[in-house]
């Protein structure tokens, strides 16, 4: 990623500024919430219930990002795709791939390691129906910008889903100047902008997708090994 004017940040202090932030009360009271109420299945976990900081291996060549924590996923375990099941299919492809220590993400201490890769969400608060407002969004997209500009290793950037994508979109509009008009989500889309990482659109691995067969192992696995091979 190319540098920026900004103070000099660190991963710490960045993962420290989200895990404290509360600039959106509708998203606060809603993962709070959620932590207070618990679901059933988790009854007997201490949830999270705070912003989630993104998760890996800081000099990763690979950026993964997604939209946002979900409910008893990252806003239950405090780690981003961790603990739900758009976690078991990305984890378990990203290991087939050789991209994870193991094909499972449960908790913050179930030894996962992220191999030359890094994922995060765009927005860090889990929101309600999966839906942060345009607010919402421009108040933690500097989350992601600060972000994006500490993984200086990074040479491809896969986006799942088209929130991702356009957040990812508007911060190389805003970072590079670059005309972004043509830049289109579908799943398979590649892009390269100059000075930046290659950019990989994906579905999103959510059970919406992977229960329909829109997504499958299938076509992820063979964007992974595209992805792999450009690396």
């Amino acid at each position: 990623m190319k540098a920026s004017s900004r103070q000099k940040d660190s991963f710490s202090k960045l993962s420290n500024d989200i895990i404290g932030c509360r600039k959106c009360p509708r998203l606060v009271k809603f993962r709070e919430g959620i932590a207070g109420k618990k679901t059933k299945r988790f009854s007997d976990w201490d949830y999270w219930g705070k912003p989630v900081p993104g998760y890996g291996d800081h000099k990763a060549r690979l950026v993964i990002i997604g939209l946002a924590p979900a409910a008893h996923g990252g806003n239950r375990t405090g780690r981003v795709f961790t603990g739900d099941l758009s976690a078991k299919f990305l984890i378990g492809c990203l290991y087939e791939a050789g991209l994870t220590s193991q094909p499972n993400s449960d908790s913050m201490n179930d030894g996962l390691v992220m191999i030359d890769s890094y994922m995060l969400a765009a927005v860090r608060c889990v929101p309600p129906d999966n839906r942060p407002t345009p607010k919402e969004a421009k108040s933690c997209h500097p989350f992601l910008e600060r972000e994006l500009l500490l993984l200086k290793n990074a040479k491809a950037v896969l986006l799942l889903g088209k929130f991702a994508f356009d957040s990812y979109v508007k911060f190389l509009r805003e970072t590079t100047g670059l005309k972004t008009s043509n830049f289109k989500f579908r799943h398979g889309a590649v892009y390269d902008p100059p000075g930046m990482p290659a950019l990989y659109a994906s579905y999103h691995p959510s059970p919406r997708n992977t229960n329909t067969g829109k997504m499958n192992r299938e076509i992820f696995l063979e964007l992974l090994e595209m992805i792999k091979k450009e690396l």
